[in-house]
């Protein structure tokens, strides 16, 4: 394991075997999700048919936290041991997971307007769950703010770790505040508490989330290696005309 993470050759013929097996796997767990939630799984009592806006919203919000987490463990693992790799995993999941964070942020305010009568309100989700989005976009700005690459790595993943604390903080702000949002029905020490033909497949839903997740981590790393090759391979063309010419 410790060989593919450290050597791109190896990570690559991973990359290339997992892939396939990764979208089939997505391309099922989203198709069951999908037709489970629309065809299945009741409507609740209270919001009625709009509560199927919680099998994108949730599993969103789930990997937009996951996303970022893992964004800050790459950053961190390339500023302490300097692996070009980790580097690449971290640059590869900023745009991912600003791309949960905004489908959170955006089905939020879809299923906000018919319960809370607004499509935005500054409770502490909502407003910490933007920051997330901010801190998303300021790792992908610092990545690309410095003629120097290797500055904007380590500017980049300094923010990303330092920015993990938001994590805990979206988490935790139904409880240590008060908000609109409900507390956690699912991820709770004494179990979910809600009902089993709706928790069956949101989790469906956020597996799917996840595969498609790591089959775009996978396909853009891969992208990301391809083109660190290609600028040696013009680097080592450029020396060699200098020395030739000398």
């Amino acid at each position: 394991m410790l060989k593919i993470v450290l050597q791109p050759d190896a990570f690559s013929r991973l990359g290339a075997k997992a892939s396939p097996w990764l979208a089939g796997i997505t391309a099922v767990l989203l198709t069951a999700g999908v037709f489970l939630a629309l065809f299945v799984s009741p409507p609740d009592f209270r919001q009625s048919e709009s509560v199927r806006i919680m099998y994108v919203h949730v599993p969103a919000a789930w990997m937009s936290l996951f996303c970022y987490t893992f964004m800050a463990a790459a950053g961190g693992a390339a500023l302490v041991w300097r692996a070009p790799l980790a580097h690449m995993a971290a640059e590869a999941t900023a745009p991912v997971g600003a791309a949960f964070t905004l489908l959170a942020l955006a089905t939020g305010s879809l299923w906000g307007k018919p319960m809370w009568g607004a499509w935005w309100v500054w409770d502490a989700r909502l407003t910490s769950e933007l920051i997330l989005l901010f801190l998303y976009l300021g790792f992908i700005a610092l990545n690309t703010a410095f003629d120097d690459p290797t500055r904007g790595a380590r500017a980049a993943a300094t923010l990303a770790v330092v920015g993990i604390v938001m994590v805990p903080i979206i988490k935790y702000s139904v409880d240590w505040w008060s908000t609109l949002h409900q507390p956690a029905s699912v991820l709770r020490m004494s179990g979910p508490t809600i009902a089993a033909e709706m928790l069956v497949p949101l989790l469906i839903m956020a597996v799917g989330y996840t595969t498609f997740f790591l089959y775009v981590l996978l396909i853009r790393m891969a992208t990301l290696l391809n083109n660190a090759r290609i600028r040696a391979l013009r680097q080592r063309q450029v020396r060699t005309g200098w020395e030739a010419a000398r």
